[in-house]
């Protein structure tokens, strides 16, 4: 069960158009490493991690991963906000436009709409877990890559605190694939039991 509060974990405040932007930010609004996924990847893994305190881990990570969701839904809002007609075309949203308008759609920045394809879970933890490690990089690296592509302040400020998060989540899924190895190190396999090895 969760407590909403209603507001973002860390300001946006875009106050001028840039559509271009806008369609750069689905990257990390819906595309396959995107926060969504990871938020959904990371809340369904944890239910066969088989440690409370990595349990735990995927469940508060996940969820903020939906609080970033919600951060970088508000920025591509902003960044439609007010947009011309003009400017919309040379961003080269005129496809998307024609069927959302200015709404705040499910698709990476090519228009390809979200899928549960890239919500990866295998059951087996360590594998699980070494997704969540690669995932945490990756979209550091998206991020690296939205920053080098713009100048704006505004744009930069939100996009520096989602790429610091990234690089704490990495840390925390690393201290779980340490437990989790040593859990599984330890464990004694009885014939009819089911086992993993690190």
């Amino acid at each position: 069960m969760w407590i909403y509060e209603k507001k973002l974990q860390y300001p946006v405040r875009i106050t001028s158009p840039d559509p271009r932007m806008a369609r750069l930010l689905f990257a990390q609004y819906a595309g396959p490493d995107s926060e969504l996924s990871a938020g959904l990847r990371y809340l369904t893994q944890r239910y066969s991690m088989p440690e409370a305190r990595c349990r735990a881990t995927l469940n508060d990570i996940g969820t903020e991963e939906l609080a970033h969701w919600e951060m970088l839904g508000t920025m591509i809002h902003q960044c439609m906000r007010g947009a011309s007609i003009s400017e919309i075309k040379a961003a080269g949203l005129d496809n998307y436009f024609t069927m959302h308008d200015s709404g705040v759609y499910l698709s990476n920045p090519s228009g390809v709409p979200f899928t549960a394809a890239y919500v990866q879970c295998t059951g087996d933890p360590i594998a699980d877990l070494h997704e969540d490690l690669a995932a945490e990089q990756k979209a550091r690296t998206t991020y690296e890559h939205l920053i080098q592509l713009t100048d704006n302040p505004e744009v930069i400020d939100p996009l520096r605190f989602l790429r610091q998060r990234e690089v704490v989540h990495f840390q925390r899924f690393g201290e779980c694939l340490m437990i989790i190895q040593e859990l599984m190190g330890k464990a004694k396999c009885a014939p009819e039991a089911r086992c993993a090895n690190p």
